[in-house]
């Protein structure tokens, strides 16, 4: 006689999300912020050696005026607030993509820091001298001439940036060969050389080469609708047959490996 009691369903072969299915989970995910859990299981990004959200958090404890330039959703900040040994007089942030201002300025006004809406290129609305340290965390395009400016004589720019030909394997993926200046745009030594003539003295500059892997198609379409700058205008639609074929491939072969470059730069305003 057969046992009554129900038996579960067999798991072991589960069938695995569609191309289709792994698109629109892509494409639903809210970009705003830069909180990049979602990408846990599903893409990975080794993390530069020095630490910049921690060597903020120092940093911080010994400013008494502060602005960080490009906040994004605030999440860089509040995390280094968070671990600082003491807190600031002066905080301020900018930001120019709306729905950022609106999560930053959630997340930071209770820890007393006043978010500004600035547009982009547009100067940075405080006065000359106005901060001892200036951060930033992956700046859209640094404005050498405005840090200085707000910077007191004696002051600290301290930030990491986006390098040369970050991501390319995956821009290049989409768009093809890219000129030789494209590629080098950003290069650390260029934008030392921005910044002594902007006034500054770069004091440490630090750059790193760094492996991503994207795990399936899903990772992919939200890392190209939340970094917008990489492939300029990207939709689903207008890439479906190169993220279908991108997506066989992981499939067959495993993760799409990429390398993001990074470079800390600290800057000082002579006295």
């Amino acid at each position: 006689m057969p046992d009554p009691t129900p038996q579960p369903p067999d798991e072991t072969t589960t069938t695995p999300p569609s191309f289709e299915d792994l698109v629109a989970e892509g494409a639903a995910v809210p970009t705003e912020g830069w909180d990049f859990s979602w990408f846990a299981g599903r893409a990975t990004e080794a993390r530069p050696s020095w630490g910049y959200a921690v060597s903020l958090a120092g940093r911080l404890a010994g400013a008494e005026a502060v602005l960080d330039v490009d906040t994004g959703g605030g999440e860089v900040l509040d995390f280094a607030l968070d671990r600082a040994s003491r807190t600031p007089a002066l905080l301020a942030a900018t930001e120019s993509w709306p729905p950022n201002v609106a999560k930053a300025t959630e997340l930071l006004r209770p820890r007393g820091v006043v978010v500004v809406a600035v547009p982009p290129e547009a100067p940075l609305p405080f006065a000359d001298g106005a901060f001892d340290l200036v951060t930033s965390r992956h700046p859209v395009r640094p404005d050498w001439t405005e840090i200085a400016r707000v910077l007191r004589p004696g002051g600290t720019y301290f930030a990491q940036h986006v390098g040369p030909a970050s991501v390319f394997e995956l821009v290049e993926y989409f768009l093809g060969p890219q000129p030789e200046e494209v590629r080098a745009g950003r290069h650390p030594e260029r934008e030392r050389a921005a910044a002594q003539a902007a006034g500054l003295e770069v004091v440490d500059l630090r750059a790193e080469r760094l492996r991503m892997e994207f795990h399936d198609i899903a990772a992919v379409v939200h890392f190209l609708r939340k970094v917008v700058w990489m492939v300029p205008g990207f939709t689903v639609e207008a890439y479906e047959g190169a993220l279908r074929a991108l997506h066989e491939r992981i499939v067959a072969e495993g993760p799409f490996v990429a390398h993001s470059t990074r470079h800390l730069i600290e800057a000082r305003k002579p006295l």
